[in-house]
């Protein structure tokens, strides 16, 4: 009797507390949320990148030029630029920042605008800001940066007590903004895949990601500053100086920190592709071919997707329509890739009506999250059976094109490109994974378009991607997967997860096997 009284009067106690702490979050997420602000809208000449934009724009009345930016080189490149060239705002959105070489090279380019006057709004998701606050917290010191996180939690400098709230709060916990876009001046828009770090960029030792971008000026722009907006005034979303005090020293010191390493042969390394980029003295990227489309559209998750709500505008409620009126062939580019029942039963529907599905995903030895590869494990046979195309990325490329080696010469390749096409007709680039978390717990956001040459672009990125140098096409062999590709000229095929070490093996398995698939 005494112990059952001590077990009541303990979840009694357990149950206050998580109420106390979920009530004080709340009052104290409304209490803190910043002062609305919207983007600040193009004039035509008054900054040098609406100088640079109006001739384009006015030989193309109404359309959007666009390019697609699959060199990491370019990537960075073209960021750097656009922040050099700002006059009026640079509002960024990104998952993570990382605090590496390339991440402090373009914090420096971002640091720099702000000195000259420029509006920096940078929206990060707090799940990879964590307890890493000093660089936004010094950049939240300047006068001209603004530096909030998207569903941050309240504890900042304590990994106890985060994992304490986190368990508090699991459902709302787990949901991130995973979006990614580079606004300037309003004018210029880059959206896709990429993050901020080193192995976005070609500067990762051991793997460095092969993604995709869509570079965009013209009309589209509005829609990206539309979205920007709607998460910035969210009410899921805190500036990090109501999250912690600023510390005044903090900029001097990460100044010091920049110069440091834009001084280093790696910083120069970049900053020397930087210069050539703006002494062009023109938009365009040299790198990739200029279209001009008409339709061209930003497509987005609300941030209440993180409270559980309006789920009629959620991206895949958008996008699914647009897979499933196929005629002729889709093809699917996602780094995790996890079908689930439902979506294997549409794929089998698509392959029925006589339409050609392709997939390509990374091989367990390529990918960077191993516990995704368990889950997507148990619908390979299924999808082959229903006659879908299944690639998977090596790890290892025998790279040919000089440009895509790493700065420290790494060979080592792992697939972050998120798109697909549909007809050759119509494609989508952008954050969203074919996965659970993108689906129901992440906010997602991407550009849709329907432009022969562009479409024409990914398809060519497909294609290379899966070329027997670099991926492993997939069969069954009665019943048993089998992986092909050529060595020496020659076809060969292996009959286990190739270039995977045991305990890669061993953690696919075990994941594979856990009923976690909602969380991966």
């Amino acid at each position: 009797m005494m112990r059952a009284s001590i077990v009541a009067l303990s979840a009694f106690v357990i149950g206050l507390f998580a109420l106390v702490v979920v009530y004080t979050y709340g009052r104290f997420g409304r209490r803190l949320h910043g002062p609305p602000s919207n983007t600040l809208e193009p004039e035509d000449g008054a900054t040098e990148l609406d100088r640079l934009a109006m001739p384009l724009l006015a030989e193309h009345p109404g359309l959007n030029a666009v390019s697609l930016l699959s060199d990491n080189m370019a990537a960075f490149a073209e960021r750097a630029m656009s922040a050099r060239r700002a006059g009026r705002s640079l509002d960024l959105q990104y998952y993570y920042w990382k605090s590496d070489l390339t991440g402090r090279l373009l914090t420096r380019e971002v640091l720099a605008a702000a000195d000259r006057g420029v509006r920096v709004r940078l929206l990060l998701d707090d799940i990879n800001a964590g307890l890493h606050d000093r660089m936004c917290l010094s950049l939240d010191a300047h006068p001209n940066i603004e530096v909030r996180l998207f569903n941050p939690s309240r504890a900042r400098t304590d990994r106890f007590r985060r994992g304490l709230e986190m368990m508090l709060r699991p459902f709302r916990a787990t949901r991130r903004m995973h979006n990614k876009q580079w606004i300037a001046d309003g004018r210029l828009v880059i959206a896709g895949g990429r993050n901020i770090g080193d192995a976005y960029f070609d500067a990762a030792e051991q793997a460095n990601f092969r993604d995709l971008d869509v570079w965009m000026l013209g009309p589209v722009a509005m829609e990206a500053a539309t979205v920007f907006d709607r998460y910035w005034n969210s009410q899921v979303v805190l500036p990090i100086g109501s999250l912690r005090t600023p510390r005044k020293h903090y900029l001097p010191a990460l100044r010091t920190k920049l110069e440091k390493i834009a001084a280093t042969a790696g910083g120069q390394h970049y900053l020397t592709h930087v210069e050539a980029v703006v002494k062009r003295n023109a938009l365009p990227p040299a790198s990739a071919k200029l279209h001009w489309a008409s339709d061209v559209k930003l497509v987005s998750d609300p941030p209440e997707k993180a409270f559980l709500q309006k789920r009629s505008n959620w991206i895949m409620r958008e996008l699914m329509p647009v897979l499933t009126s196929a005629q002729r062939d889709v093809q699917i580019i996602s780094p995790y890739f996890i079908p689930g029942t439902l979506g294997t039963t549409e794929i089998a529907k698509l392959v029925q009506r006589r339409v050609k599905v392709a997939v390509l995903t990374n091989s367990l030895a390529a990918t960077d999250v191993a516990a995704v590869h368990g889950a997507y494990a148990n619908y390979r046979k299924a999808l082959l059976k229903s006659g879908i195309v299944l690639f998977e990325l090596k790890a290892m490329h025998e790279f040919g094109d000089p440009q895509r080696m790493s700065l420290f010469g790494s060979r080592g390749a792992s697939l972050h490109t998120k798109a697909f096409t549909v007809d050759g007709k119509t494609a989508f680039v952008g954050s969203l994974n074919f996965d659970p978390r993108s689906a129901s717990l992440n906010t997602e956001m991407g550009v849709l378009f329907t432009h022969q040459a562009l479409v024409e672009e990914v398809e060519a990125v497909f294609d290379e991607e899966t070329r027997p140098a670099n991926s492993f096409r997939l069969s069954l062999d009665d019943g048993r997967l089998r992986w092909h590709d050529r060595e020496d000229n020659q076809p060969r095929v292996l009959r286990r997860e190739p270039e995977a070490g045991f305990w890669r093996r061993l953690t696919s398995g075990i994941i594979g096997i856990l009923p976690i698939e909602s969380q991966l």
